[in-house]
C-alpha cells in the first residue's frame, strides 16, 4: 500500500486518466509513466514502485510492448524503457486518423440516402452560417440568393471559391452596389425591385439553392434560425421566387415611372390589397406613407 500511495502523490493531476483517454489501461498508464521518470526498469522493479501486481506488471508490459509505447533493451533481466511522448503520441494520432477515415467511409455505405422529404431546422447563428458555407462550397452548376448586403459579405469568401470554379451565381441584393458581389462574368446581381430597399415582411429572409438541388431560407434578424431541405417541390419554389424577383427588378428598372403611375411608389396600391394591417403598418413606415 506504501508504494501505491507513493507512486499516486507523485503524479501529476489526471495524467493518468487522460492517458486512458487514448485506449491505455490503468495499469498500462503507470508503468509507461514510472518508465519516463526512470528506466531502464524490469518488471519487478516497476511493480514495486508503482504499485501494480507483478502480473499485472507483466501483462502491462507485454501491452505496451506490443503498442510500441515501450521497447525492451536487455534480456536477463528483460528491461524496459519508454518512447519518447513525442513519438508514441505522433503514431497515435496517425493511426487514429486512418481509423477514423475507414470509419466514416465504411458507416457512410452503411447510411440510407438523405430523405428529400425532410425538411430540417437549424437554430442559432453558428449553425447557420456554417450550412451556408457548406451549402455554398458544395455548389457544382449554380448557386441562387436572395439576401442583404451584410449578411453577403460574411460569405464573401465561399462566394469568390465557387465563383473560381465558373459556377452560375444569381443575387438578389438588399443594399445599394451590385457590384460589390459580381464575383465574375458568371455572376448577376440585381437591386430588389431595382432599388434594393426591404420593404416586405419576407424581406429579413436570407434565401439560398444550389444546383436547383437544395434550399435554404433563414431569418437573419433577432433570433436566427433557417430551414433546409432537398424536397424538389420546396427547391423549386424558392427558385422561383428568385427567379421572380430578377424578373420584377428588371421590369421596375425598365418602366418604373409608368409603374409607379400604375400602382403607387413601391407598388402600394398593390401591397395595401394584400398585405395584413400589420404589415401594412411596417410598409408605410418604411416608405414614410401616411
Amino acid at each position: 500500500m506504501a508504494n501505491r500511495l507513493r507512486f499516486d502523490a507523485d503524479v501529476p493531476d489526471g495524467l493518468s486518466s487522460e492517458m486512458q483517454k487514448l485506449g491505455f489501461t490503468d495499469y498500462e498508464a503507470r508503468i509507461y509513466i514510472q518508465l519516463m521518470r526512470s528506466s531502464p526498469a524490469t518488471a519487478y522493479e516497476l511493480s514495486k514502485v508503482t504499485g501494480v501486481p507483478r502480473a499485472n506488471a507483466y501483462n502491462a508490459l507485454e501491452s505496451l510492448s506490443r503498442k510500441e509505447v515501450v521497447q525492451p533493451v536487455s534480456e536477463d533481466p528483460v528491461r524496459y524503457v519508454a518512447v519518447p511522448p513525442q513519438v508514441m503520441l505522433e503514431r497515435i494520432a496517425s493511426s487514429t486518423q486512418k481509423l477514423c477515415g475507414r470509419l466514416a467511409t465504411s458507416l457512410a455505405d452503411l447510411a440510407k440516402p438523405e430523405d428529400s422529404h425532410y425538411v430540417w431546422t437549424l437554430s442559432g447563428e453558428d449553425a447557420v452560417d456554417e450550412r451556408i458555407k457548406q451549402m455554398i462550397l458544395e455548389a457544382r452548376h449554380s448557386v441562387w440568393i436572395k439576401a442583404e448586403a451584410s449578411v453577403l459579405r460574411k460569405h464573401d469568401e465561399e462566394l469568390r471559391q465557387v465563383a473560381e470554379r465558373n459556377v452560375d451565381i444569381l443575387i438578389i441584393l438588399f443594399g445599394e452596389d451590385p457590384a460589390e458581389f459580381r464575383y465574375s462574368d458568371r455572376s448577376q446581381v440585381y437591386l430588389h425591385e431595382a432599388n434594393g430597399m426591404r420593404i416586405g415582411t419576407a424581406d429579413n429572409l436570407f434565401t439560398l439553392t444550389v444546383d436547383h438541388e437544395q434550399m435554404l431560407t433563414a431569418n437573419v434578424e433577432g433570433e436566427v434560425f433557417a430551414s433546409y431541405t432537398r424536397n424538389q417541390p420546396i427547391v423549386t419554389t424558392a427558385e422561383s421566387l428568385i427567379r421572380h424577383d430578377l424578373y420584377l427588378a428588371e421590369i421596375v428598372r425598365r418602366f418604373g415611372t409608368e409603374i409607379e403611375g400604375a400602382f403607387g411608389p413601391h407598388l402600394k396600391w398593390l401591397r395595401e390589397s394584400c398585405f395584413t394591417a400589420q404589415q401594412l403598418e411596417a410598409f408605410k413606415a418604411k416608405i414614410g406613407a401616411n
